[in-house]
């Protein structure tokens, strides 16, 4: 590290968790992280899977960000928002390395935010950072606990402000929380934990 780098900028990915209200939710976090982001964002968003999904093109129009369904053992990218495609659990190895499989459900949903969390914790570490925004149900808190476990930092949405309260409530009772947030303050957060430039 060089002397004009933030002390701040070592990490190296952020993994986004939402279900129920969550296209919103991502629109306002995604929309606010700015153009020059030094990670990329790996995203669970519970869709339907009898459909093919727009999620993709839907959230490009709201940030400057790529945004783009995950591929199979393509490598992630800083600046660049890869989203779980329907019915497929999204990993991450090392050297950022995504893979997509067909296992079971978890907590009864495919694409899981636990795996992804854990997949995170396991190749990142200290490096991770974990964001759940609002949904229904418990996904994303073994996950939390995955992340926090490895040193990782963990952000949730206030679920005062969800709009479907379950998965940030679940992930606050893990008591592996470093930061909830009301939705529209997370970004500003990300940004400055991982060393992006002021706009």
């Amino acid at each position: 590290m060089t002397a004009d780098q933030p002390s701040t900028d070592h990490y190296g990915i952020v993994a986004v968790a939402s279900s129920a209200g969550g296209i919103q939710g991502l629109s306002v976090l995604l929309g606010a992280l700015g153009p020059d982001l030094p990670v990329p964002v790996l995203v669970v968003q519970h869709l339907d899977p009898r459909h093919r999904t727009v999620l993709a093109e839907v959230l490009a129009r709201r940030t400057v960000l790529r945004v783009k369904l995950a591929e199979a053992e393509e490598r992630a990218l800083p600046g660049t928002v890869y989203i779980a495609p329907p019915d497929r659990h999204l990993l991450v190895g090392s050297e950022g390395v995504m893979t997509l499989t067909s296992t079971e459900l978890v907590h009864f949903v495919r694409p899981s935010a636990d795996l992804l969390f854990e997949s995170v914790a396991g190749a990142y570490g200290a490096e991770a950072i974990a964001c759940v925004l609002t949904g229904t149900g418990r996904d994303g808190a073994m996950g939390v606990e995955a992340v926090k476990s490895r040193g990782g930092t963990v952000i949730v949405q206030d679920p005062q402000s969800a709009d479907f309260p379950g998965m940030p409530q679940a992930a606050m009772d893990t008591g592996g929380v470093d930061f909830v947030l009301p939705l529209e303050e997370i970004a500003a957060v990300v940004r400055g934990l991982v060393g992006a430039k002021r706009q």
